[in-house]
């Protein structure tokens, strides 16, 4: 017989460290509605502008964790063809309406009704986890939970904004901020025969060398120049000035994309710097479609995950090591 509690990590305002707690596990409210168990949850910078208060409409008390592995507990009468045992991946994108304008377009990314899970919907700093089925994705059952879990938002969004900057039509791409998503699309661009600039803080010789490991033709700080002009660029450090650095790198025609949800204010630029029908984009989360065509890809590259675990007690730790660059990759909560 299943517990009525569980361990939790629960933020209970912005600034405040996660505090350990037994909270009840949670009860489907929706027939669409998944009851999870937790194998494993990404850390994502995206939990630490909730924590700092960045992100700034939490649904509080939150449980934070949007890069979720877990096997299905309960399944609701609407849940498609997932049922008790199943595994499956839950991302960022938590629930859209499904009848916006933007939802009608297919661009159901930019959703204004949208929940979003660790923010609006608790996430996966915990023991079990409710889910939408629609917005759950079907993951191999042998395949380590640890492993794939960056793919669901470090993965995920990273690809979108690597198609968002052309994807394979680009030979020389720059990568700005080389952590979780940086790692994954290395391989990716590697895999279609794309040359890697790698950018990282000035002076972590570290991440160079990891990202030269993955592939990267070349990889330096931030304050350098690259070898070679870039034909796009994708920033995934949360500082406005890489965007106009990364400009200033890029060819004519070129695009710079961030995959940022939140980002320091871009300096001002002369208008030199952006003409040449140069362009500056954002990615706004991600859509199914998405999440469908990257994950049938990485197994083909195949996308290998550098992982640091932590049990989830520890979900601050690891988000504090995050927040100082203290490890290569990606960071993975256990319970």
């Amino acid at each position: 017989m299943m517990a009525d509690h569980m361990r939790a990590m629960v933020l209970h305002g912005p600034g405040r460290a996660l505090v350990p707690e037994r909270v009840p596990i949670p009860s489907r409210q929706a027939p669409d509605q998944l009851l999870l168990k937790v194998e494993a949850c990404g850390i994502c910078r995206t939990d630490l502008h909730i924590l700092d208060g960045e992100l700034d409409t939490p649904s509080l008390p939150l449980i934070p964790g949007h890069q979720i592995v877990g096997t299905v507990v309960e399944a609701g009468p609407e849940c498609g063809t997932l049922k008790a045992g199943d595994r499956v991946g839950v991302p960022w994108l938590g629930r859209t309406d499904g009848s916006c304008r933007h939802c009608r377009r297919g661009r159901e990314n930019l959703c204004e009704a949208a929940e979003f899970t660790g923010y609006t919907l608790d996430g996966g700093f915990a023991e079990y986890a409710l889910a939408h089925a629609p917005f759950c994705f079907p993951l191999p059952t042998d395949a380590k939970a640890a492993d794939i879990a960056p793919l669901l938002c470090a993965g995920l969004i990273g690809f979108r904004a690597w198609r968002l900057a052309g994807g394979a039509d680009n030979q020389r791409l720059g990568i700005y901020g080389f952590g979780a998503a940086a790692h994954i699309l290395t391989q990716l661009a590697v895999w279609h025969g794309q040359s890697v600039y790698a950018f990282t803080r000035p002076g972590d010789v570290s991440a160079q060398a990891f990202a030269r490991q993955l592939g990267a033709v070349w990889a330096g700080g931030s304050d350098q120049r690259p070898p070679e002009i870039l034909d796009a660029a994708l920033i995934f450090a949360p500082v406005g000035e890489l965007m106009v650095s990364a400009l200033e790198q890029v060819d004519r025609g070129g695009t710079v994309v961030s995959g940022g949800i939140h980002m320091s204010d871009i300096p001002a630029f002369p208008y030199r710097t952006l003409w040449g029908e140069r362009s500056l984009k954002s990615v706004a989360n991600l859509t199914r479609a998405d999440g469908r065509d990257f994950l049938a890809l990485a197994p083909k590259i195949p996308i290998r995950t550098e992982v640091t675990t932590y049990p989830l007690e520890q979900a601050g730790q690891a988000l504090d090591d995050l927040r100082h660059g203290r490890f290569s990759g990606a960071a993975v909560v256990q319970p």
